[in-house]
C-alpha cells in the first residue's frame, strides 16, 4: 500500500541562475529545492541553495505553484503559477484562480543544433504565448477537484490518503501532460493538479439559515480546442466541448450535488469556416455515426449511470440535417438506461419566452425523479444518491445549453431543499430574492466562462440567466458578442488549431514530426494540443528545409483584397462622376466595377482559403473514421484504471 503524499508547497521563490532555475519552499513546510536545469529541462532536488558563480544577482520572484514542464524538439520550458485570486472555499479548503503565470525557457541546448531545429524550435516556442492567457485555469492545495463529491464520497479510506495527482481524473487534469517529468523525478510536494472551466460560490440567507452555493465546471481535454475546429466527436467517442457541471449546496450540516454534462453532437461532423456567418455543416461517414455514438454513451453509461441526451437544436435548416442524424444513431444505442429527447429550443421558445422551457422540465422529471441527486447528513453519510446524469447540447453546447442547464440546477436545488425541510411544497428560489439574485448571477458566470473557452466571447443569451428576461441591452450585446464570435472564428483561431489530420496516428492521437510535409508551416500548429501533449515532437537527422506554399495559399489575404475592392468602387464611382464628358471614363468607371465585383466574388467563392485556418493539407474526418474499426473501447477495468486509483493502490 502507498503511503500518503507529502504537502503540496503553497509559496515558493524562484531563483533564475545564469544554468538552472532553483524553487524554493518558502511556506514554512521545508523539504528540498527543486532545480530545473535551463539547457535541457532535467530536473533534480537540492538541499540548498547553490552558490552564483556570476557576477550577476540572480532574479527572484515568488510564485505559488509548478505546473509543469513541458518538452518541445531541444528545449523545455517550466510553467509557473506568479499570482493567484481565492475564488471562495470548496469543502472547507480554499480554491484559487491563475491570474498569472510564466513560460521560462530551458532551451540552452539549442545553441549546439542546427539551424532547422532552431527555428522550428522557436515557432514552437512562440505559440506558448497563447497558454499564458488561458482563461479558466484553478486548483486548490488540499482537494481533488477533478471528482464530483459523490465519487470522492466513494473513494476508499486508502485512496483518499493518496497525492491529489494521484486521485485525480485524468479528462479533467488541465496539467496532466505537463507532471510527467515531476511525477518521473517523484517531486510530490510539487505536482499541483490544474483544472480548467469555472469555479463560482456564494452564501445567502433562507430566513435564518445561511445556504453555501457552488457551481464548479471541469473541461474535458480529451478534444479541446476552438469553437470552429473542434465540432463532434473523434473516432473513439470523445466530444468537443465536453464539461461536466457539478452544483453543490450546503445547509443545515448537510450537502447536496447535483451533476450535469454538456457535449457536442457525438458523430463526425465538422463546419469549417469559410467567411459565411453560418458556415455549412458537415456530416461524415454518416455510415459510422451509431457506433460512434455508441461508444460515446457507453462511457458516460459506466461513469455516471444512466443518461438522457437532450437535444436542444431546431429541426428545420442545416442543423435540422445535424439533428436527424443524431436522432437516427441514437435510435440504435437507446435503451432503458440511455435515452434521447430532442426539444427544439428556439421553435419553442423563441428568443424571449424561456419560460416555457417548464415544458421540457416536464418532459424530464420523472427520470430526474428517479435518478436523484447527492445528499449527504451532518455525519457524512449517504441519503440519496445520483444515478443517472441529463447531458444537453446544442450546436456550441453554449448559450440554448447553459440557459437549459441553469433551469435544470434551479428545479433540483429547489427539490433538495424540500428534502431537508428548508422549503415549503409550494416554495422556491425565486420566494428569496436575495438568494434567487445570486443564484442568476452564479450561472450567469458559469455560462460566461465556458463560452469564452470556447467560442472566445461570454455566453450570448446570458441576461435571462442573470435577470430572469430578456433585455434590450442584453439582445444589443448579444449582437456584440455574436460579431465578436464571427471574428474570432474567421481570423484568429485557425492559428490556434491546426490540428494536424494528415499526421495524425489515429489509435495514439499523436503527431510524429519527422517528414517534410508535417514540418510545413510549423507556426500554426495547436498551442492547445501543444500543451496538452497531443504531440510527439521529432526531427529527422538531415531533413530537408521548409517548403514554400504554393498556389492561391501564397497570396490569399483578405486585407489586400478588401484593399482592392473598395480602391476599384472608389475609382469606379470617381470615373463615372466623368462619364458624361467622356467615353473613357465611362469605360475605366464598369472596368473598376468589375474588377471590384469580380474580387468579391473570388473572395467568396475562396473563403476558406482567406480565413485564418490550419494550413496543412485538408484531410477529412473520414480517414479518421477509418481507425473505428480498429480500435477497441475501454473495457469496465480501463475506465476504473483511468482514475489511476486501480494502479497505484495494487
Amino acid at each position: 500500500m502507498e503511503k500518503a503524499g507529502e504537502k503540496l508547497h503553497t509559496r515558493m521563490r524562484l531563483w533564475e541562475y545564469p544554468d538552472q532555475y532553483i524553487v524554493e519552499p518558502t511556506d514554512g513546510t521545508g523539504g528540498s529545492f527543486l532545480a530545473i536545469s535551463r539547457t535541457d529541462g532535467s530536473m533534480k532536488q537540492l538541499d540548498e541553495l547553490p552558490q552564483c558563480s556570476s557576477v550577476r544577482v540572480p532574479k527572484i520572484q515568488t510564485i505559488y505553484g509548478v505546473i509543469g514542464v513541458l518538452k518541445l524538439l531541444a528545449g523545455s520550458y517550466l510553467f509557473v503559477i506568479t499570482d493567484r485570486q481565492c475564488l471562495g472555499s470548496h469543502l472547507g479548503h480554499p480554491i484559487f484562480k491563475v491570474t498569472s503565470m510564466k513560460i521560462l525557457a530551458c532551451d540552452h541546448s539549442l545553441k549546439s543544433s542546427p539551424a532547422e531545429q532552431r527555428r522550428m524550435e522557436n515557432e514552437f516556442s512562440a505559440l506558448l504565448n497563447a497558454a499564458e492567457a488561458t482563461h479558466g485555469l484553478f486548483f486548490s492545495y488540499d482537494v481533488n477537484l477533478t471528482l464530483s463529491i459523490q465519487k470522492l464520497h466513494e473513494l476508499g479510506a486508502e485512496a483518499k490518503v493518496l497525492p491529489l495527482w494521484r486521485q485525480a481524473d485524468p479528462r479533467f487534469l488541465w496539467n496532466n501532460y505537463m507532471l510527467e517529468g515531476l511525477i518521473e523525478n517523484k517531486l510530490e510536494p510539487y505536482l499541483l493538479p490544474i483544472v480548467q472551466g469555472s469555479f463560482q460560490h456564494f452564501q445567502a440567507a433562507i430566513g435564518k439559515d445561511i445556504v453555501d452555493v457552488t457551481l464548479i465546471a471541469r473541461r474535458c481535454t480529451r478534444r479541446n480546442g476552438t469553437r470552429m475546429w473542434r465540432r463532434g466527436a473523434d473516432p473513439d467517442g470523445y466530444v468537443a466541448n465536453f464539461v461536466e457541471t457539478e452544483q453543490i449546496m450546503q445547509l443545515k450540516g448537510y450537502t447536496a450535488s447535483f451533476v450535469q454534462i454538456r457535449g457536442s453532437m457525438p458523430f463526425l461532423w465538422e463546419q469549417i469556416v469559410d467567411l459565411k456567418y453560418k458556415p455549412k455543416f458537415e456530416i461524415v461517414k454518416p455510415e459510422e455515426a451509431p457506433l460512434v455514438a455508441e461508444r460515446h454513451f457507453l462511457d458516460l453509461r459506466k461513469r455516471y449511470g444512466s443518461v438522457i441526451a437532450v437535444d436542444l437544436v431546431n429541426t428545420h435548416g442545416a442543423e435540422g440535417c445535424l439533428s436527424e442524424m443524431y436522432g437516427k444513431a441514437m435510435q440504435q444505442v437507446a435503451n432503458e438506461d440511455i435515452k434521447y429527447l430532442h426539444f427544439d429550443f428556439h421553435k419553442i421558445c423563441g428568443h424571449v419566452h424561456f419560460e416555457r422551457l417548464s415544458i421540457l422540465y416536464d418532459q424530464i422529471s420523472d427520470f430526474l425523479d428517479k435518478k436523484r441527486y447527492l445528499l449527504l447528513n451532518e455525519e457524512g453519510e449517504k441519503i440519496e444518491e445520483q444515478h443517472g446524469v441529463v447531458r444537453t447540447n446544442c450546436i456550441d453546447c453554449l448559450d440554448r445549453t447553459n440557459v437549459t442547464q441553469s433551469m435544470i440546477g434551479r428545479k433540483m436545488m429547489e427539490a433538495q431543499l424540500r428534502r431537508i425541510c428548508v422549503f415549503g411544497a409550494e416554495e422556491t428560489i425565486s420566494s428569496h430574492p436575495n438568494f434567487d439574485e445570486n443564484f442568476k448571477i452564479l450561472w450567469a458566470n458559469h455560462g460566461d466562462d465556458v463560452s469564452i473557452q470556447y467560442s472566445g466571447t461570454p455566453a450570448l443569451k446570458g441576461d435571462f440567466v442573470r435577470f430572469g428576461k430578456r433585455t434590450v441591452e442584453g439582445i444589443l450585446k448579444d449582437g456584440w458578442n455574436a460579431l465578436a464570435r464571427y471574428y474570432l472564428n474567421n481570423f484568429r483561431d485557425g492559428t490556434r488549431q491546426d490540428c494536424l489530420r494528415n499526421e495524425r496516428d489515429n489509435k495514439s492521437g499523436k503527431v510524429s514530426w519527422d517528414t517534410p510535409d508535417a514540418k510545413r508551416l510549423l507556426s500554426e500548429t495547436d498551442a492547445i494540443d501543444l500543451v496538452h501533449g497531443q504531440f510527439i515532437v521529432s526531427v529527422s537527422r538531415g531533413s530537408s528545409s521548409q517548403p514554400q506554399k504554393g498556389g492561391l495559399e501564397a497570396f490569399a489575404s483578405l486585407p489586400a483584397a478588401l484593399s482592392v475592392v473598395m480602391a476599384g468602387f472608389f475609382f469606379a464611382l470617381m470615373s463615372l462622376r466623368q462619364a458624361p464628358y467622356s467615353f473613357w471614363h465611362l469605360f475605366l468607371s464598369l472596368f473598376w466595377a468589375i474588377l471590384s465585383v469580380g474580387i468579391a466574388a473570388f473572395v467568396r467563392a475562396n473563403g476558406r482559403t482567406f480565413c485564418n485556418r490550419p494550413r496543412l493539407h485538408k484531410v477529412s474526418q473520414e480517414d479518421n473514421a477509418n481507425a473505428i474499426a480498429a480500435s477497441a473501447f475501454p473495457s469496465d477495468f480501463e475506465v476504473l484504471n483511468e482514475y489511476k486509483l486501480v494502479s497505484n493502490l495494487v
